[in-house]
């Protein structure tokens, strides 16, 4: 078990960082006071060093700086006994595909006949098919990133933590998933290839994995407990984890850790 007064370092995208969630401790990173870091964090009495930033691919976490903060390895240190990684989606442009499509379509809405072939245009814009070759990117990356944090921490427990669920077997199309029946298999597509990708760099490199992605598969959107938001065209946070979803995180990487001293 981490002990308490222990420096926990937490990296990631917005799916670690918590935009939305008040309060924002930094408007820039999107990073909020409730995110599932600081929840753990608090729990455990731990020395907190939250980098996350909301819009981080690997790249930013390893060797490129994000507007003016600095690659969020750096701040990975000898000293460090717990790091938490959620990074990689934006890798693939998860979530960021799933909002383009998701506004052309509810901007593509308006009936009539010219209406309709201005937004089958529309949506033809928008692919949610990648290559294997991207998902195999990303855990290349991942891979890479738990093997820098061993350089720098070699005492430290490396939790990779995988992404929550947007689309479940209850998602329906509806105003807040305003996507159809055919788009909404390929979003799931995503999703497994970007949770595999998470499960492959745990394999390879020993890091231990937190599945939230699997444990929240009956809290995913059109679900009575949703634990991420839903669309609304300029408003919120859409696609991300709530405050439920960050708790939930928070349980899980606690449990993991309670249950495996």
């Amino acid at each position: 078990m981490i002990s308490p007064g222990s420096r926990y370092v937490a990296l990631g995208s917005s799916f670690a960082a918590g935009p939305g969630i008040k309060p924002q401790l930094d408007k820039a990173a999107g990073r909020s006071g409730r995110n599932y870091a600081h929840l753990v964090a608090e729990a455990l009495e731990l020395d907190l060093v939250d980098v996350t930033y909301s819009g981080a691919t690997t790249a930013n976490l390893l060797s490129e700086r994000q507007n003016e903060a600095a690659p969020q390895i750096d701040a990975v240190g000898p000293e460090t006994e717990l790091v938490t990684v959620t990074a990689g989606g934006n890798d693939l442009d998860y979530i960021g595909t799933f909002l383009r499509g998701s506004t052309m379509n509810t901007l593509a809405r308006p009936v009539g006949l010219v209406a309709k072939r201005l937004g089958n245009r529309i949506r033809a814009r928008v692919s949610y098919l990648k290559d294997q070759s991207e998902y195999d990117a990303a855990a290349d990356s991942l891979s890479e990133v738990v093997t820098r944090i061993r350089q720098s921490a070699p005492r430290s427990r490396i939790l990779l933590v995988d992404y929550l669920t947007l689309v479940g077997p209850g998602t329906r199309p509806r105003l807040d998933v305003p996507l159809n029946e055919e788009q909404l298999p390929s979003v799931v597509l995503m999703a497994e290839g970007l949770a595999a990708a998470f499960a492959e760099a745990a394999e390879r490199t020993g890091a231990e994995l937190i599945t939230a992605s699997t444990a929240s598969l009956d809290h995913a959107l059109g679900s009575p407990e949703p634990w991420t938001t839903g669309f609304r065209l300029g408003r919120g946070t859409p696609y991300h984890p709530n405050e439920a979803g960050m708790q939930a995180v928070a349980a899980l990487i606690l449990n993991h850790l309670r249950t495996h001293p």
